[in-house]
């Protein structure tokens, strides 16, 4: 039996300190990329029964909504990064004792803060859902959407920092499996709640919930059953402050970068929702809804190997590696740019298909397309300021990449906002906004990132 465990582990848990780098990076990025991918694909679920099941006007509430999920959920999976980098470090030290630690803080903080987020989400939904500018016709199911939602985080969040604790330690395709699980289940109360039940709006968040439940149930399960350092013991679950100290010092600086950046992203939705006419458009609203959903999609080469990249420079300083670290990230670079590229040509030649398939009106199709076809060649340039800033985070410094991120997310794209719109009378300038930041915010990074040495604020040399 003690054999067999051994060899479990060792199947799972992945040391990245020594090997090729190029193989440790993509074989941790593919389980990332096709469960982010069925994650993906849940949530457009979501979008794709209310928008040809339900009515456009619900499309447009589940999608105008976005932005104030990712401001909350953005906050937790900040604060989860940090629990994620300084695991990792400890692991690549062969500090066991304190990823044990590290794991059961991790564990506890995300308890008290599921009540914490909950209720806040409940709190703030109508003034959130108020500043989007959505169509009157809009507001209730928006509204009911996001109560219901943050009614049932608590699944969400235990997922996320179970998948956070498994991928820190190498373990990638566990998360994976789960990810499965959830958006097969999702796609299948969708259908049943919305065409079956007529349950509507109510439906689609009931069952993503639900869903979402299940995937915290199996990756707890996991965590409780595994034989490996992260295993999770009921009676040793409590706050050890040193730890908690070394999450929070990279976890806050990432969380409010989110949530803020997630936050404007709000008013770039409102100046879509309130263009020209000075009344919502929901033709425009819905066409931006469509291409958020892509947007998504686009988003997770390199958010996927972004990840492998906190991991792998997580471990290896951990280890003191700091050259092999930086070799990580400069092919970490050139993987996510070559995969955002393959991603991108369909998207360019199909998008009216990818568009119809989401809402089939006429309108929508038009401008979801238009958004499209202008905004997708600009992804390749993110690639630059997720995998440096995700390095970054690996060595423990989050709090200049927040800066970077405030500064190019919000500042210059909502002074950019308020420019354009008194000089432009036209909508693509307006969603222009978006790979404008994305640009500022890529020099800035990588200038950064070649000037400092990413050893130089990593976690656990003080240990």
């Amino acid at each position: 039996m003690a054999a067999h465990s051994i060899r479990l582990r060792k199947k799972q848990d992945v040391d990245m300190t020594q090997g090729g780098i190029i193989g440790h990076i993509v074989r941790f990025a593919i389980p990332l990329l096709v469960g982010n991918l069925f994650q993906q694909l849940y949530n457009t679920v979501d979008t794709w029964v209310v928008g040809n099941y339900v009515s456009n006007e619900a499309f447009s509430a589940v999608g105008s909504v976005a932005p104030i999920v990712n401001m909350l959920i953005g906050s937790f999976m900040g604060l989860a990064s940090g629990a994620g980098v300084v695991i990792s470090q400890y692991y690549g030290a062969g500090r066991n004792d304190k990823v044990q630690d590290s794991v059961h803080t991790a564990i506890t903080m995300t308890l008290i803060l599921t009540v914490f987020f909950t209720a806040i989400g409940l709190l703030i939904t109508p003034y959130m859902v108020g500043l989007t500018e959505l169509h009157e016709n809009s507001v209730d199911d928006a509204v009911t959407y996001l109560t219901i939602y943050f009614a049932g985080m608590v699944g969400l969040m235990l997922y996320n920092m179970g998948a956070g604790i498994l991928r820190a330690i190498g373990d990638s395709k566990r998360p994976f499996y789960y990810l499965v699980v959830c958006a097969v289940l999702n796609t299948i109360l969708d259908l049943v709640f919305v065409i079956v039940f007529h349950m509507g709006v109510e439906g689609v968040a009931l069952a993503t919930i639900l869903s979402q439940a299940v995937s915290a149930v199996l990756v707890m399960i996991t965590l409780l059953r595994t034989d490996s350092c992260v295993k999770v013991q009921i009676r040793k679950l409590k706050i050890d402050w040193s730890i908690l100290k070394k999450i929070l010092f990279v976890g806050i600086p990432a969380a409010l970068q989110m949530a803020v950046t997630a936050f404007s992203n709000i008013f770039v939705q409102s100046y879509i929702n309130y263009f020209d006419t000075g009344l919502p458009s929901p033709d425009y609203m819905a066409g931006w809804t469509a291409y958020l959903k892509i947007d998504q999609l686009l988003f997770l080469p390199m958010q996927s190997i972004s990840l492998a990249t906190t991991t792998f420079v997580g471990q290896n300083l951990g280890k003191n590696q700091v050259e092999r670290a930086r070799k990580g990230v400069t092919q970490a670079v050139i993987i996510s740019m070559t995969a955002t590229a393959v991603m991108m040509i369909p998207v360019l030649i199909f998008a009216p298909s990818i568009v119809g398939f989401l809402n089939s009106k006429p309108e929508v199709i038009a401008n979801g397309t238009l958004f499209l076809r202008w905004l997708t060649p600009f992804y390749i340039i993110c690639c630059f300021n997720q995998i440096y800033a995700s390095a970054l985070r690996g060595a423990g410094n989050s709090r200049d990449c927040m800066f970077i991120m405030l500064g190019s997310f919000v500042l210059f794209r909502q002074a950019y906002l308020f420019c354009m719109a008194r000089i432009c009378n036209e909508v693509i300038p307006i969603a222009m906004s978006y790979p404008a930041g994305w640009l500022v915010c890529s020099v800035i990074t990588a200038i950064y990132y070649h000037k400092v040495a990413l050893g130089k604020t990593r976690l656990v040399e003080d240990t």
